[in-house]
């Protein structure tokens, strides 16, 4: 029974990192109209994400992994930008 559950643990584990080797680019989900600042951010992130991009593609992908690691955390950049703005909307309705 602890093999059984160990395995799921492990394969659980395993499958939500697979999401994060392959997550999206990242999004452009921010008002540039409300947020100038913070959209201003995502696109320089997203910029980021693409010459990342290109310098794997340059090297063969022969980066050590570190590339791969930089373009996951530009997108957990981008997810916290969006949270900010969104964290910005909550505090303007309270006011």
């Amino acid at each position: 029974m602890k093999n059984i559950f160990l395995s799921v643990i492990v394969s659980a584990l395993m499958l939500s990192s697979v999401g994060t080797v392959y997550a999206a680019e990242p999004e452009l989900n921010v008002s540039s109209r409300r947020h100038p600042n913070i959209a201003s951010a995502q696109v320089l992130s997203r910029q980021a994400y693409y010459k990342i991009v290109r310098a794997q593609r340059a090297n063969r992908n022969d980066l050590g992994g570190h590339a791969q690691r930089a373009k996951e955390l530009l997108v957990q950049v981008n997810e916290e930008l969006k949270l900010s703005a969104g964290a910005a909307n909550q505090n303007r309705r309270r006011r």
